[in-house]
Formats: structure tokens, C-alpha cells, sequence
């Protein structure tokens, strides 16, 4: 009967965990203002109105850099705690971090052999 109760809050999580973010994008939906009007619904970027076509295409590039930068930022997050609990740490968890590194460092390789870091 105990194990029944700890799956009967699980799925209560799963029923209310949606209606957590969805409720306050539905409440100010429905009780936001809504006075649209050409000012507000104008392209604006950084303070500067656009000059022309707003509608221009980056190189893929960018999306690249932003992808390894995102990568290697996350990857000091998992990295930071391991370094600080490296004393405690034992052989199972020191080797997955090594193979966490090793993946990453694998990855930067793979990305610079594909001249991915190429800025041109």
C-alpha cells in the first residue's frame, strides 16, 4: 500500500507539472492589455530601427560558435562540482568524469578537424 501512495504522487506530478508553466501564460493572456498598434508591432533590434529587409539570413556560423560555446559552458557546470568533491570521490565516479572529459575533448577535436572554429 506504500508503494501505491509514492506512485499515486508521482502521477500527480505528472498531471500538475504542465499547469505550472502553463497557467501563468494563460492568466496573462487572458488579462494582459491588448492595444497593438504600429509602433509596438514594428522590427526593432538593440535600441537601432532596421534599415531595409529585416528578414536576413546568418551564416550558420554563428549557430556554431554559439553551440560550443553553450557545450563547454555546460560542461564547467558538471565539471565544478566533481573538481570540488575530487577528494571524496571514488573510482567509479572519477572515471566517469575522465570519460566526460575525454567526450568533450573528443567533441572540440572532431569540431576544429571540421574547421567548425574557422572564423572567415
Amino acid at each position: 500500500m506504500n508503494v501505491l501512495n509514492e506512485w499515486a504522487f508521482i502521477g500527480l506530478f505528472f498531471l500538475l507539472a504542465p499547469l505550472l508553466p502553463a497557467l501563468p501564460i494563460v492568466l496573462g493572456g487572458v488579462f494582459a492589455p491588448h492595444k497593438p498598434n504600429a509602433i509596438k508591432t514594428a522590427t526593432y533590434e538593440c535600441g537601432v530601427e532596421t534599415v531595409g529587409d529585416t528578414w536576413v539570413q546568418f551564416k550558420v556560423q554563428y549557430y556554431i560558435y554559439g553551440l560550443i560555446f553553450l557545450v563547454f559552458d555546460v560542461e564547467m557546470v558538471f565539471l565544478f562540482p566533481w573538481a570540488l568533491a575530487y577528494k571524496q570521490l571514488d573510482f567509479f565516479a572519477f572515471g566517469a568524469g575522465l570519460l566526460f572529459i575525454f567526450l568533450l575533448t573528443d567533441a572540440l577535436f572532431y569540431a576544429w578537424g571540421k574547421n567548425a572554429l574557422a572564423w572567415e
